[in-house]
């Protein structure tokens, strides 16, 4: 099949950026989103134009970084799916589809599709990780979690942080994101010491990088690739008021 691309080129973070429109035909519907991102590159790179910046490592949906938005929607118009998982046959012959990056103030363009989230890291670094040396790998029977708490906290740590989350959001809220990293360690045993902490440490990091607030629209959790639920988030909140209190 053949597809038109509209894509948002830009040289750097202090350029003025625009779209741009490209042809590519041939397109078999088997293909991912970024294999057919492939082949547009190497049409360019044959004619002697500078290829299309984006991300990707995995190509599994396990690294969330290929986050592209796709005609409006954060990893195009499949659920639960990372855009390298993505295939063109969710498109049709003869489509025009309007490929951008992340659009966040806390996410600034790098180059055309690829931005920076090294905020997410930092976010992490003030307090998504436990600090006890736990030694050598413990007898899994030693800590007795609940079969409910351990389910639970294996749905939160299945956020790749892609950022999905924020590029959906009308605010920029990295709220899903962060509810994710402090559910993930508040229900377990090991987290537990520091989780007053953790969450007043992570809130105020979020903060301090420009990401708005949440006004619980629930579209993080419409176009997240890992379904998380929103429900972490009324637990963060819970976590935040605890700890602003103790």
């Amino acid at each position: 099949m053949k597809i038109t691309l509209k894509i948002w080129r830009q040289k750097n973070n202090s350029s003025k950026g625009r779209f741009v429109e490209y042809s590519v035909d041939n397109v078999n519907r088997h293909m991912s989103f970024l294999e057919m991102l492939d082949v547009l590159n190497e049409n360019l790179i044959h004619k002697g134009e500078d290829p299309v910046a984006f991300t990707h490592d995995c190509r599994e949906g396990i690294c969330g970084s290929c986050g592209l938005v796709i005609n409006g929607r954060p990893h195009g118009p499949d659920t639960a799916v990372a855009t390298c998982q993505l295939h063109m046959r969710n498109f049709k012959d003869g489509d025009v589809i309007l490929v951008e990056p992340w659009r966040a103030r806390a996410f600034p363009v790098i180059k055309d599709l690829v931005v920076d989230r090294s905020a997410f890291d930092r976010i992490l670094q003030a307090g998504g990780y436990v600090s006890v040396d736990t030694g050598s790998a413990p007898e899994a029977n030693a800590i007795l979690v609940p079969k409910e708490k351990a389910e639970e906290a294996f749905l939160a740590a299945a956020c790749i942080g892609c950022g999905a989350c924020v590029a959906a959001c009308k605010n920029a809220s990295a709220m899903l994101f962060v509810s994710a990293k402090v559910s993930h360690l508040a229900l377990l045993p090991q987290g537990d010491p520091e989780r007053r902490e953790r969450v007043l440490k992570m809130v105020k990091a979020m903060d301090e990088e420009g990401f708005g607030p949440c006004t619980n629209t629930g579209a993080c959790q419409a176009e997240c690739p890992k379904e998380i639920s929103v429900a972490h988030i009324a637990r963060l909140n819970r976590e935040y008021l605890k700890g602003t209190f103790t």
